[in-house]
């Protein structure tokens, strides 16, 4: 009999990938989605799917699910700034109040449950690459805090779950993702240049385009992940591509893949924006036999055609995501 998968944040970028390779591998895929930052069109395509069945919820609200449940995977939060900086409760939310109910349901179901956790649980850091051991240099009271500190929160009772309940958890601290299904208007740099480019528009880069970034692609991300999480290992594991390019020489990059003739425009750098970012993967190799394959230029090339195919309404919609109806504080 097929195990079976909860995995939430299903709708979402990272999320529908998940959902994607779980059923590629035998599992039946329990979605859960409250479409707060998500889209039903990322998962349309598995509406016909015997083995995917999906639930319409906010976990920040008590979870319940019938049956058995073999697995959690907990992608449920705001990941691009625009975002949680709109909904600053609602992602201290879900990382605090969604996490317990999902540790919660995991003890229920006797599963075993991963958590996303992020790169920005390192803030600005002050050591270069970043090493899991590495405890990070975070402004709590920053804009940027409502998103760290609800992931550093997730991390602290996940453990507290693993060493006083026993429960089986897994910690993957995600870098910085691109590929097919990012929303072009959440703000984050790969989908900004892209529509920018694609607009006719001048690329904007904010600060002087110093700062740095480590962009791994979504196969290669899902492979760690799925790795972690029928490894042995509970404590947090970085999975990322270490190659690391400024945000000045990848906007030139993007001026050449997209064939436009665009210039760069400078803005002031947002308060806490991080300078420098990149994986230290020695523990992923180690641990889970795992590292990148997709090389920048690939992978660029793929999500470039994916955001060429968009609709033009898509293409130009300037206005990012309404979140009123979401909006419980």
């Amino acid at each position: 009999m097929a195990e079976t998968v909860l995995i939430t944040g299903a709708a979402g970028f990272l999320g529908s990938h998940l959902s994607d390779r779980f059923i590629k591998e035998g599992f039946k895929v329990i979605g859960m989605d409250n479409f707060i930052t998500g889209d039903s069109k990322n998962i349309k395509h598995l509406d016909s799917n015997p083995n995917f069945s999906f639930i319409e919820h906010d976990v920040t609200e008590f979870v319940h699910v019938d049956g058995p449940v073999d697995y959690i995977l907990h992608f449920a939060s705001p990941a691009s700034p625009i975002d949680y900086l709109k909904i600053p409760i609602q992602t201290l939310k879900v990382g605090s109040l969604g996490t317990h109910n999902l540790l919660g349901l995991a003890k229920a179901k006797n599963a075993r449950i991963l958590i996303a956790s992020t790169s920005e649980v390192y803030g600005d850091p002050l050591v270069h690459p970043q090493t899991e051991e590495y405890y990070g240099n975070v402004n709590t009271i920053g804009p940027r805090g409502v998103y760290d500190e609800a992931k550093r929160f997730q991390e602290s009772i996940t453990m507290a779950y693993h060493r006083f309940h026993g429960l089986e958890t897994r910690i993957v601290r995600i870098f910085n993702t691109y590929g097919p299904r990012m929303r072009l208007n959440d703000g984050r740099v790969i989908p900004a240049f892209m529509g920018q480019a694609l607009r006719g528009e001048d690329l904007t880069v904010f600060g002087d385009g110093s700062q740095t970034r480590s962009f791994c692609y979504v196969d290669d991300q899902v492979e760690g992940i799925f790795r972690l999480l029928f490894s042995d290992y509970s404590s947090p594991v970085n999975i990322g591509n270490p190659h690391e390019i400024s945000i000045r020489d990848f906007a030139e990059e993007i001026i050449k893949l997209t064939g436009t003739n665009q210039k760069v425009i400078y803005k002031d750098l947002p308060k806490d924006d991080p300078m420098q970012r990149q994986p230290d993967i020695t523990l992923a190799k180690e641990l889970l036999g795992w590292e990148p394959k997709v090389g920048r230029a690939e992978g660029m090339r793929i999500t470039f055609d994916y955001f060429k195919n968009l609709t033009e309404e898509e293409l130009y919609k300037s206005e990012h995501k309404d979140f009123s109806k979401h909006i419980k504080y």
